[in-house]
């Protein structure tokens, strides 16, 4: 069975860092595009950024332009996102989700996802 793991999580103060590691069992994310999402309870899911299956396109929403980044480690097939100088309404559980696609990120349907890994921005 599929399944894709988020950590990384916890409790950082508003400018600080974190970095959430994406891993799966039974496939390969090298093979997939890897979205990045948050929601919160009562809030609706919002896609943040995404990486296609050979890396060489990045995306992000307005709200996290210029201080996350997604990468991928293709020898530990791992994706990565890098969230620097966080602010307060950046609390939310973000997960992972992955898709086999075309050398483009995919505009939702994604197959797999993972169960969260929650953020929280406060000092």
């Amino acid at each position: 069975q599929v399944r894709l793991v988020e950590s990384g999580g916890g409790l950082v103060q508003p400018g600080g860092s974190l970095s959430l590691p994406c891993t799966a069992s039974e496939i390969s994310l090298n093979d997939y595009a890897v979205g990045w999402f948050r929601q919160a309870p009562g809030k609706e899911r919002e896609g943040i950024s995404c990486i296609s299956s050979n890396a060489g396109l990045t995306e992000y929403a307005d709200s996290v332009k210029g201080r996350f980044t997604i990468s991928r480690d293709t020898a530990k097939k791992v994706v990565y996102l890098q969230m620097n100088r966080l602010k307060p309404e950046d609390t939310d559980v973000y997960f992972c989700a992955a898709k086999l696609w075309g050398s483009t990120c995919p505009r939702g349907g994604m197959t797999y996802w993972g169960t969260g890994t929650p953020v929280t921005v406060s000092s």
